[in-house]
């Protein structure tokens, strides 16, 4: 009889170590249908921000009407300003995918930023009323959007290849010969500026020499941005991300070089011929 109780007892155990087992393997396996399922459409599912996408903002400074000399520092200052604040906020979407509810990307990053580049316009706005009219209506340039999804499926190849992601040869190009955005690191090519210059007075040689040293350090930034980015972007995204605004912030600096100059000489002209770079 005690045998037998016994062989009942273990019997018993036995049978409820293999249901918590089985219940194990169970959880087991939704663990790993949920880790290991398709995570993107967990992510669109909670609504959340599923996918790293490019943030595309109004460009500002061709929009501008013509600069008073004495607002050009303060101007350019806040157009970099803006190129900051649109790279701290790629950032953010980049480092929270799949975090927030639906309208997460909208309320903790768009929106913020489009807060802080509504006050940099406006800075922009004053700075260039202090000397002369002051442009209305920049507010408007001051929302931006998200587009360009990461992991979308890639534009329309040329027809050299059909649409094949081919190796050709050995350039080592993915397909992206047909690929009209960033498809591969090129070398940003600028007109030199101070072989241009007439005798520069003395009183602005110092003010010279600083704008002809941040016209190297535009470039050098461009190339970095060129690199960079190599596969991102559509049609015209070298053009407008980056010769567009290296252009502009060249025409202001060359600027600054002639109004220098001006003020102790005559002032040069047409230098603003020398701001397009190629790339």
């Amino acid at each position: 009889m005690p045998a037998s109780g016994g062989r009942h007892r273990l019997s018993k155990r036995t049978k409820i170590a293999t249901g918590v087992f089985a219940l194990a393997i169970a959880g087991g396996a939704l663990a790993v249908a949920t880790t290991f399922g398709d995570p993107g459409a967990a992510n669109a599912a909670s609504g959340g921000q599923a996918a790293v996408g490019q943030i595309s903002c109004p460009d500002v400074a061709s929009k501008l009407p013509a600069i008073p000399a004495q607002a050009q520092a303060e101007v350019q200052r806040n157009l970099d300003l803006l190129n900051t604040q649109i790279a701290e906020a790629n950032n953010r979407l980049q480092t929270t995918v799949g975090q927030g509810g639906p309208n997460f990307v909208q309320n903790a990053i768009l929106g913020p930023l489009a807060d802080k580049r509504k006050s940099t316009i406006d800075r922009i706005a004053i700075s260039i009323g202090r000397r002369a009219e002051k442009p209305q209506g920049l507010d408007s340039l001051a929302t931006c959007s998200v587009g360009g999804q990461a992991g979308a499926p890639a534009p329309a190849q040329g027809t050299g290849n059909g649409g094949q992601n081919q190796n050709n040869g050995d350039k080592g190009q993915n397909g992206n010969q047909g690929n009209s955005g960033n498809t591969g690191v090129g070398q940003i090519s600028c007109p030199d500026v101070a072989s241009k210059l007439p005798a520069i007075p003395a009183q602005a040689q110092a003010e010279v020499q600083r704008n002809l040293d941040l016209l190297n350090t535009q470039i050098a930034e461009a190339n970095n941005r060129l690199q960079t980015t190599v596969g991102q972007g559509g049609p015209n995204f070298v053009q407008n991300a980056i010769l567009g605004p290296l252009e502009d912030k060249r025409v202001a600096t060359i600027n600054r070089i002639a109004t220098a100059i001006g003020r102790n000489a005559a002032k040069p002209q047409g230098l603003d011929a020398l701001a397009p770079c190629s790339g």
